[in-house]
């Protein structure tokens, strides 16, 4: 039978009703160990807001909560690869400038999205991971003429090999003294 909590307060007494909320703290505790962070934000009041230090009046003004769900590692791996901007693009057009192909294998690109899932870091941590991964190769590469394309494995992502190097025919100057690695024009896309 289900009554009202004035009711049960009035005829069990304050005792009755101590127990009562202490039944249902700890039932709360519970389920909030049960959800994430960003379920629990789905279910904030304005309330909530006003008890956490915000002002009534801004939370009056602005009556919208929205909350994010967090970025699994399939989401990292798009965040990586798909968009205009995608950090493995801007890579790839940096050793482009030294006439160099970057190529990323799946297993790599999924193991830095790992990576940045496992720190908690999100979408920002990737780019740090990717720069780690790549540090040596872009400021050795512009000083072999030789090399073609570069890839990077699961095991360069794990520190356990170099990345591989694919190696030409030297290039020879131009008329202007250049290096036909430099003398590529820049196709309009930005890094």
């Amino acid at each position: 039978e289900k009554r009202k909590l004035s009711e049960i307060i009035e005829q069990d007494g304050p005792e009755k009703f101590k127990e009562i909320e202490n039944q249902v703290n700890a039932d709360i505790h519970v389920k909030e160990e049960e959800q994430n962070v960003s379920e629990l934000m789905k279910q904030a009041l304005p309330q909530d807001f006003v008890k956490y230090g915000l002002i009534p009046e801004f939370v009056g003004r602005v009556p919208v909560s929205v909350s994010l769900d967090l970025l699994d590692e399939d989401a990292l791996v798009r965040v990586l690869t798909e968009p205009k901007s995608a950090i493995i693009k801007q890579y790839k057009k940096l050793f482009q400038l030294d006439g160099v192909d970057l190529e990323f294998e799946d297993e790599a690109v999924h193991e830095i999205a790992h990576r940045s899932f496992m720190r908690n870091t999100g979408a920002r941590g990737l780019r740090s991971i990717v720069e780690n991964v790549l540090m040596d190769t872009m400021f050795t590469l512009p000083s072999d003429e030789t090399v073609e394309k570069c890839i990077i494995t699961k095991a360069v992502v794990d520190g356990q090999a170099a990345p591989e190097l694919v190696h030409g025919e030297p290039q020879l100057p131009s008329k202007k003294g250049q290096t036909k690695k430099s003398s590529r024009k820049n196709s309009g896309e930005i890094a």
